[in-house]
């Protein structure tokens, strides 16, 4: 066979870059379609869609926004990925890219977005990520636009073209088919102000070759009445995170406030007091003291506070009142996580702290855990939760998931599962 030959048999029996892409493509189709159709909540189905686009684009991030038409008349975020929290930002009909893209119904592509006069540049401001270049699809019913998708800063820099641009479409439009088809009224709009918030934080642990980033650039609100879940495995940052927003530990840099005020850089008897005042514990360990009873525990912790609930009132709001004079060895593991609960709630916090609470515990004696916390959120305490049980995160009004001390995305749940609901 001459040489000629033998490159025309290869050439015949190799598939094409362009070949190849559009099979990789129609994989990622199929993918996002078995999501949308195959989830149990659409909130999951269209955070994982959005998801698997950004990461075979090569984005850095993406963003599904809803447009809160029978509310404020606003565009919200609802989903994102990509590690900065947005959650509270809004734009007007017509007002950046995607509120442009939205009232003119036309998809884009933005080569420099920090150059064009659609920008809105206070959420580069507001989150520090710097956002190159886009691409921003509608997503529309039958009737009407009712959002858009953006896809954002590819990693090696290059520029997004016409098959990119297909492919967001294709996600528009099969996203836009299961909002309808699932009946959901899609209102994702985040009214409540933050208690509590981090800018650009940063710990760092250790020095030279040793040394370890628990937290990276982190950003984040915390908002008034909230169950805030924090997902993640073992070693991403989430107890660095819970311990920096319970003011056991600092941050290396970057900003931590409490109701507006600056606890940063403040000296230890100020955050000494932030804890004593404002935050409320409950760990794995339990932490009661085994010399006292169930309420002689919820008196010690009172006698630290200046307003506290009574200790039977605590225990009756946790199920444990008929059982205020039993020893902590006297009790079960989930009657001492209820105890814990309500030494927690005894001194009026304004946000509570809940690190691994169901870890040690089965699955029944959970529900129950879950349960007195969630009719804690109830009463309108703030709850932040570590798990790393993705089930819990269904009864969440947001999750954040933490990868490598980074919040990798933000999901915003519009229907929490109760407690009850939960099976794993």
């Amino acid at each position: 066979m001459g040489k000629m030959e033998e490159k025309k048999l290869k050439t015949t029996v190799t598939p094409s870059d362009s070949h190849m892409g559009n099979v990789k493509r129609n994989q990622v189709i199929w993918e996002i379609t078995g999501q949308l159709q195959g989830a149990r909540t659409l909130e999951e189905a269209l955070r994982d869609s959005l998801t698997e686009v950004v990461r075979f684009l090569g984005s850095e991030a993406g963003t599904i926004w809803f447009y809160d038409r029978q509310g404020d008349q606003r565009l919200h975020p609802s989903f994102w990925f990509g590690g900065e929290d947005i959650s509270g930002l809004s734009l007007a009909p017509g007002e950046g890219i995607a509120g442009t893209v939205v009232e003119m119904g036309v998809s884009v592509i933005v080569k420099d977005c920090q150059k064009d006069p659609r920008w809105a540049g206070r959420f580069d401001e507001k989150t520090g990520f710097v956002t190159r270049s886009m691409i921003c699809v509608p997503l529309r019913n039958q009737y009407e636009v009712i959002g858009c998708i953006q896809i954002i800063n590819k990693k090696d820099g290059s520029l997004y073209d016409g098959e990119d641009v297909s492919l967001c479409e294709t996600l528009a439009e099969l996203t836009a088919i299961a909002v309808e088809s699932r009946g959901l009224d899609v209102d994702f709009s985040e009214k409540r102000p933050p208690i509590l918030s981090l800018k650009q934080g940063n710990k760092v642990f250790g020095e030279g070759t040793a040394q370890i980033r628990a937290l990276k650039e982190v950003n984040l609100d915390i908002r008034e009445g909230e169950l805030l879940v924090v997902l993640g495995k073992s070693g991403c940052g989430k107890s660095t995170l819970l311990n920096i927003i319970g003011g056991m530990d600092r941050l290396t840099s970057g900003m931590l406030s409490f109701e507006g005020a600056d606890y940063s850089t403040v000296d230890e008897r100020t955050l000494t007091e932030y804890r004593r005042a404002s935050v409320g514990f409950v760990f794995q360990s339990y932490n009661l003291m085994p010399t006292l009873t169930a309420e002689e525990n919820l008196e010690f912790v009172g006698g630290l506070s200046g307003d506290a609930i009574p200790a039977e009132e605590a225990l009756k709001r946790v199920g444990m009142l008929p059982y205020k004079d039993q020893y902590p060895s006297q009790l079960s593991g989930g009657q001492q996580q209820r105890v814990s609960i309500a030494c927690a709630l005894a001194k009026r916090p304004k946000i509570i702290l809940a690190d691994e609470p169901t870890a040690a515990l089965d699955f029944e004696t959970s529900i129950q855990v879950l349960t007195a916390l969630k009719e804690v959120v109830a009463s309108g305490t703030t709850l932040v939760m570590v798990t790393h049980n993705e089930e819990i995160a269904k009864m969440a009004d947001r999750v954040v998931r933490m990868q490598d001390g980074a919040i990798a995305d933000i999901m915003i749940n519009s229907h929490p599962a109760k407690p009850e609901e939960l099976v794993w």
